[in-house]
């Protein structure tokens, strides 16, 4: 297609597709990016930065909640929802002007409207067909709910609705305690909500390293937090006051949990149906489209990127395919995304982060004697100590081996799992960790001391 408008036709400007478009610009290429919202897509407008917006808010409730405990005399006089809201519209508003402008100063075209694939080459937005030498399927996710589960945006929410809240509410029952359940439990309880996790699984959590799910656990219960995990969820009603949540146990006895609201948080599906990806020959699996490790569909000189791809529905997996995505059709021949070393985090208090293999999988992949673990509680770190946080560093490694997975719990653990990707990525040996010089006092040196044990050199703990 020697003729086509772009070099590059995108479908979708979140995470993946502007990262895309932005890379693909910057390497000489011509790129055409479609949108039927706002660019920056879910991460930037209903996911990552206005939830976490939230959630540095909650920070500061509890701050104030707390602060006798540092010296500090200081009230909490009540949550006002619209200046929490005025705060993170700003901040997503600063946000997506920054990246208008950077995406318009690339010379990209945004082509606004509805798109639909309508040839292995080509989108259609509001009758005008654009075509490109390569395109990219970037259309991204939408809040999940339950079969039979009506979801109003009044009494039954999803994080979208939960976003523009108005008010605090006096009691949630939270729908799925993975990561968007928690973090949204999290924030409602330091607003001072009554919250209650209803989970089918086992546990919170339940991607994670066993451990981190219950250190989770034991945060919320002590922060009366509710969660009835190895419960499914049945029916809701609507109340004078709000809901009626009926659920089941693992025994089949019912119970009925009344709220002022049901939240929804059953995971993201992928936006992909009645886009034409089916007609055009692309493989799909349940809705994903199914792709190599190298982002192609099968359907030559088609890829897709991001949440509408099986794995990690994570912003920051979305944008890396991106940057691959575009490196590969500029010809440079990049690195495919390790998925295994993408690093995750659950933003709820205290934070759980991560990357690389939780123990069950080391053990079913190398064998039960094939792996060591240690955990370094934080209790022997200074900066912890500080600000009262508790919590651990796990790591697994194979036996004489490289480390092949890190776990986090603790306030502000999110910003250690940089360094932990570098070791997982570099198949980092405890012993290549230890000698590194950790800034003290830092969370940073709980890394250090974890790899000190597992190298065979406890300082502050016992392996």
């Amino acid at each position: 297609m020697a003729d086509a408008d772009y070099d590059v036709l995108i479908l979708g400007a979140g995470s993946g597709g502007y990262a895309c478009a932005l890379r693909a610009a910057q390497l000489g290429l011509t790129v055409g990016l479609v949108e039927k919202g706002k660019v920056g897509g879910t991460c930037l407008h209903v996911g990552c930065i206005p939830t976490k917006a939230l959630l540095h808010a909650a920070e500061v409730a509890d701050s104030a909640r707390h602060a006798e405990q540092f010296g500090v005399r200081a009230t909490l006089d009540g949550v006002d929802m619209a200046g929490v809201n005025s705060y993170k519209d700003g901040v997503v508003g600063r946000l997506f002007k920054g990246l208008t402008g950077l995406v318009k100063s690339r010379g990209i075209t945004v082509i606004e409207g509805e798109g639909r694939l309508t040839g292995p080459r080509e989108v259609t937005v509001g009758g005008t067909t654009h075509t490109g030498r390569h395109v990219v399927l970037a259309s991204g996710s939408y809040a999940r709910t339950l079969p039979g589960l009506e979801v109003d945006g009044e009494r039954v929410l999803t994080s979208d609705h939960a976003l523009r809240l108005d008010r605090v509410p006096r009691s949630v029952v939270v729908l799925g305690g993975g990561v968007i359940g928690c973090e949204f439990a999290s924030v409602w309880r330091s607003f001072g909500a009554d919250v209650t996790i209803v989970e089918a699984l086992p546990r919170l959590v339940a991607a994670e390293d066993e451990a981190s799910s219950k250190a989770l656990e034991r945060a919320f219960r002590k922060r009366g937090i509710v969660f009835r995990t190895g419960t499914r969820y049945q029916s809701v009603a609507h109340t004078d006051g709000g809901v009626a949540v009926t659920v089941e146990d693992g025994d089949g006895k019912q119970d009925t949990i009344e709220a002022e609201l049901l939240l929804v948080a059953v995971g993201r599906g992928p936006v992909t149906d009645g886009l034409g990806y089916d007609e055009q020959g692309i493989a799909m699996d349940r809705g994903f489209v199914v792709t190599d490790e190298r982002c192609r569909t099968g359907v030559e000189g088609v890829y897709a990127v991001g949440d509408i791809v099986p794995g990690l529905q994570l912003a920051h997996r979305g944008f890396q395919q991106g940057i691959f995505v575009a490196e590969d059709i500029a010809g440079l021949d990049p690195r495919p995304v390790d998925e295994s070393a993408i690093p995750r985090v659950t933003y709820s208090s205290p934070e759980v982060a991560s990357v690389g293999l939780d123990e069950r999988t080391a053990a079913e992949r190398f064998g039960a004697d094939g792996i060591e673990t240690v955990t370094y509680d934080l209790g022997g770190n200074g900066k912890s100590q500080i600000l009262r946080t508790q919590g651990f560093v796990k790591l697994v490694r194979r036996t004489d081996g490289p480390v092949v997975g890190i776990h986090l719990v603790g306030e502000r653990v999110g910003e250690l799992v940089g360094e932990a990707q570098l070791i997982y990525g570099w198949e980092g040996y405890p012993e290549d960790v230890a000698p590194l010089v950790h800034a003290h006092p830092t969370q940073n040196e709980a890394l250090g001391e974890a790899h000190l044990a597992l190298a065979g050199k406890p300082l502050h703990t016992h392996s």
